[in-house]
């Protein structure tokens, strides 16, 4: 195993961890920091091995089948268990979060179907941009939920706009689909 995939793993593994983190009723006996900022620090490091491990495998010409089969289900198991997670903690609403959970499955299943038909379906800078404002959103609404609370209001407006972003990265991605299958 090489260690861009090393790195993709971890991700999968902190999943749990985050989740326990974020949900469980105890203080953290972790010199004195809070769940929020341990949760928060939790997903910003899965976060990271998501830029490392794409960076790390093109740089190193270590991209592999696996690598690439295991990096978005890494993604979608990180944010669809942070906005779980926020919704049971009362932080994001539960119609945006399906929402935007929806998006993923339905691009998703969108690009696997035009893969079996022989048609590839890059990723955009749309969907770039949704994970990146999906990690803002996450980081700001963990910290401001019971803490640092000009976050909050911070991580509410991201919300917005992750739920806006991907929507209309939804919408590029199966006209994508439509212009590539009929060419």
């Amino acid at each position: 195993m090489n260690l861009p995939n090393a790195l993709t793993l971890t991700r999968i593994f902190l999943v749990p961890l985050l989740v326990v983190v974020l949900l469980t009723k105890v203080e953290w006996p972790v010199m004195g920091v809070s769940s929020q900022v341990l949760g928060a620090a939790i997903f910003a490091v899965a976060a990271v091995t998501d830029w490392l491990d794409g960076y790390l495998a093109r740089r190193r010409r270590q991209v592999t089948t696996l690598g690439q089969l295991m990096d978005p289900i890494a993604d979608k198991l990180l944010t669809a268990a942070a906005f779980i997670s926020l919704v049971q903690m009362g932080a994001a609403p539960a119609w945006m979060v399906a929402i935007i959970i929806g998006r993923e499955f339905a691009v998703t299943g969108l690009r696997s179907v035009a893969y079996a038909r022989g048609v590839v379906i890059p990723a955009s800078p749309l969907g770039k941009a949704k994970m990146i404002s999906q990690i803002a959103a996450i980081l700001l609404l963990i910290l401001g939920h019971e803490g640092f609370r000009p976050f909050f209001l911070l991580g509410k407006i991201a919300l917005w706009a992750v739920l806006a972003i991907s929507v209309v990265s939804a919408a590029d991605y199966y006209r994508r689909y439509a212009r590539a299958s009929t060419a």
